[in-house]
């Protein structure tokens, strides 16, 4: 999307983005009952006295990885810690399926980190199993409503517990089709028509595979175990893997097709049958063709395509007439913090990297989603803005997050991503009989 119209329209998105992520984050959050397993903070805290010092521990999934999450992340770190000398940030990093194991383990033993990146997909659990303190009790109303007024009302609500924002909405993403213009040209491809269907998307991979390189890679398979775009995918043809009421339905007719026709991508040849991670290299070193993942590898893939390929964007691909209904990825900040000090560092902290100087790091440095208008505003003529137009393009469509009931939705999540989807992309098990097997195994985990 291009020229001034592109430009007004995705300004005018802005909005529907702030309104739509709500609907997945209520299924996320929104389940918990109550405040069983929290600890509330004892009343609102006032500002921390500059003489205070202060060292609190953010534990995060995307500090240290080597893309520009990683150094994203130290960016706001850095711009943070700068703006208050007093408060320290000692950050640990976490793979991304580790987080709630290690929250466990680490609130067991007594020390819990004051700030923790959680993800959408774990956070219907760590509601439910972990100490987190309701991040909107921490600071005085006033404090809180001013803060929160340049973020989506909608979203607010929509994290909450009980009326209550109990982890601030930090960072977003949704899957996107990311194409090499490049290597659409070699194969005799327009790469101003891009594949709008998963049919379109085979034609294309089979032709870039018979010109010499690899064709495309959607990433279900994923060392994170989030099942964002397996949801995507389900949705799209018409599926759902939890129903309305909470009942798991990944093993109905839909879902089942769903991944039959990722897995017929694989035993076609448009497909290499290798995980997420040796994807995403062959892509930024200009040997795939296309690759459908998150928004949040966007600037890791802007960076490396620079001087080597031509790098566009599309939306996430449909299956045939049905539409597109794809889900987001992400995370919240949660607070564990114990004691008072720590907590209004912590508070301080989330309220910086939420700003507007946070999200313009956010968005700029890392690729993810502003939830902030008046960045969405101030960056919309950015190239990783005009690349993140696609997405935008589809929220009238854009499917809720769901996550599957109970205290054990995490492990429930890693069973379908282990034991379903793998299998059955990467290993050609039979979609069927694999899917109502883990089904039950699902059932039995949510009771």
């Amino acid at each position: 999307m291009t020229g001034r119209t592109g430009r007004v329209r995705g300004r005018r998105l802005i909005p529907a983005l702030l309104a739509a992520v709500s609907v997945f984050a209520a299924a996320a959050c929104g389940s918990s009952d109550g405040d069983s397993g929290t600890e509330n903070a004892a009343g609102a805290l006032a500002p921390l006295d500059s003489a205070t010092k202060v060292t609190i521990k953010f534990l995060s999934y995307n500090y240290g990885t080597p893309g520009l999450g990683g150094t994203g992340t130290q960016a706001l770190i850095d711009a943070f810690e700068k703006a208050h000398p007093n408060i320290t940030i000692e950050p640990q990093g976490v793979a991304t399926k580790d987080v709630l194991t290690r929250l466990r383990t680490d609130t067991a033993a007594g020390s819990p980190p004051d700030v923790a990146q959680i993800g959408w997909s774990k956070m219907a659990e760590a509601v439910q199993a972990l100490p987190i303190v309701p991040v909107q009790e921490i600071p005085p109303t006033a404090e809180w409503d001013e803060h929160v007024a340049g973020m989506s009302k909608s979203i607010l609500s929509a994290v909450s517990v009980d009326n209550q924002v109990k982890a601030m909405p930090y960072t977003m993403s949704i899957p996107v089709l990311y194409y090499n213009a490049d290597l659409f040209r070699a194969a005799g491809l327009d790469p101003a028509k891009p594949p709008t269907t998963i049919a379109d998307v085979k034609a294309a991979g089979l032709a870039i595979k018979a010109a010499g390189s690899e064709g495309v890679y959607y990433g279900v398979v994923d060392s994170a175990k989030s099942d964002f775009l397996t949801q995507s995918v389900v949705n799209g043809n018409g599926g759902s893997l939890v129903d309305a009421n909470g009942e798991v339905t990944l093993d109905k007719p839909a879902a089942v097709g769903a991944l039959t026709g990722i897995q017929d991508l694989v035993k076609s040849g448009a497909m290499p049958a290798v995980n997420t991670e040796t994807a995403l290299a062959a892509f930024t070193t200009g040997k795939l063709g296309m690759l459908v993942t998150s928004t949040s590898v966007l600037a890791s893939a802007m960076k490396a395509a620079t001087g080597k390929f031509e790098l566009r964007t599309a939306g996430f691909p449909a299956f045939g007439s049905k539409p597109a209904r794809p889900t987001y990825s992400g995370a919240g900040l949660a607070v564990l913090a114990k004691d008072d000090v720590h907590k209004r560092a912590a508070w301080e902290f989330i309220k910086f990297v939420t700003s507007d100087a946070g999200f313009e790091i956010i968005t700029s440095k890392i690729g993810y989603l502003p939830l902030r208008e008046s960045i969405a505003t101030k960056l919309a003529d950015s190239a990783i803005v005009k690349l993140l137009a696609p997405s935008l393009e589809q929220l009238d469509t854009v499917a809720p997050y769901t996550a599957f009931r109970g205290e054990k939705a995490n492990q429930a999540v890693v069973a379908l991503q282990d034991e379903a989807v793998e299998p059955i992309v990467l290993r050609g098990a039979d979609p069927g009989p694999t899917l109502t097997s883990v089904a039950e195994k699902i059932r039995k985990l949510s009771a």
